[in-house]
């Protein structure tokens, strides 16, 4: 499996500490969380770029959170839109190669079924994805947690859109996906997924434990890629305590190995 490796970087990471622990576990790229202290208009691009540069890594990113792609309202997604776009344009500016965007709406699901804002969501990701292309940079969708596009739909973006998809193993989870049917899912549609956050539970809830700590089988999920995949992998733990971080890149490369 021709992977890179890495992880997602969390509130209170800063991205020098984080490319050095990088570094200094042999991973291959950071994935900078373009929010709160990273958010784009506060972000150093050159900075960002040298940094990556002396410590030899690539960069993704994630880009923000709780943007509604999908939102009934044309005024509110074309501002969700907009503001992607900038991020995209930062991302590039650092040097990034990729980065993931939520398949998500906030919308009130009392008043808006999800088969009605899907196409919302299809048309805004066809434009992000249109965009990036034409900046040699790849947008990812990830599946979150709930009805309104869970990983077991992600065929019908692969449709709907040229976009690539990040698979998020615990939200597969908390949508009923079992290690099969994630790599089920993986040997129909490895194709179209670039990127995979390594989100590890014991249980379907959106827990983010140190990798190796949860109950999903990561063997049977990445079987799939076992040849000829050539995307990332990314290790996507709620902690900012690095000792966890290095214990979970420890578990990755025995699984990989």
């Amino acid at each position: 499996m021709a992977v890179r490796r890495g992880f997602v970087t969390q509130v209170g990471m800063g991205y020098e500490e984080a490319f050095a622990r990088a570094d200094e576990y042999g991973l291959d790229f950071v994935e900078l969380m373009m929010d709160g202290a990273h958010e784009r208009t506060r972000l150093d691009p050159e900075a960002v770029r040298e940094s990556a540069t002396d410590h030899d890594l690539d960069l993704l990113v994630h880009l923000p959170f709780a943007l509604d792609i999908a939102s009934p309202f044309e005024h509110v997604r074309e501002g969700a839109l907009r503001e992607l776009l900038a991020a995209i344009e930062t991302a590039v500016d650092c040097g990034a190669e990729k980065g993931v965007v939520h398949a998500s709406t906030s919308a009130w699901s009392a008043a808006w079924d999800p088969q009605e804002l899907r196409p919302n969501l299809f048309e805004t990701v066809r434009e992000l994805d249109e965009f990036a292309r034409s900046h040699d940079f790849a947008v990812c969708v990830e599946n979150v947690p709930g009805d309104f596009l869970p990983a077991g739909s992600f065929p019908d973006l692969f449709e709907a859109t040229e976009a690539r998809m990040t698979l998020d193993t615990g939200h597969a989870r908390m949508n009923g996906l079992g290690s099969g049917e994630m790599a089920d899912l993986l040997t129909t549609h490895g194709d179209r997924v670039s990127h995979i956050h390594l989100n590890d539970t014991r249980k379907p809830a959106d827990e983010h434990l140190p990798f190796g700590s949860g109950t999903i089988d990561f063997e049977r999920v990445l079987e799939p890629l076992s040849e000829g995949w050539a995307g990332t992998l990314s290790l996507e733990a709620f902690t900012t305590e690095w000792s966890y971080i290095e214990t979970s890149v420890d578990h990755l490369d025995a699984l990989l190995a």
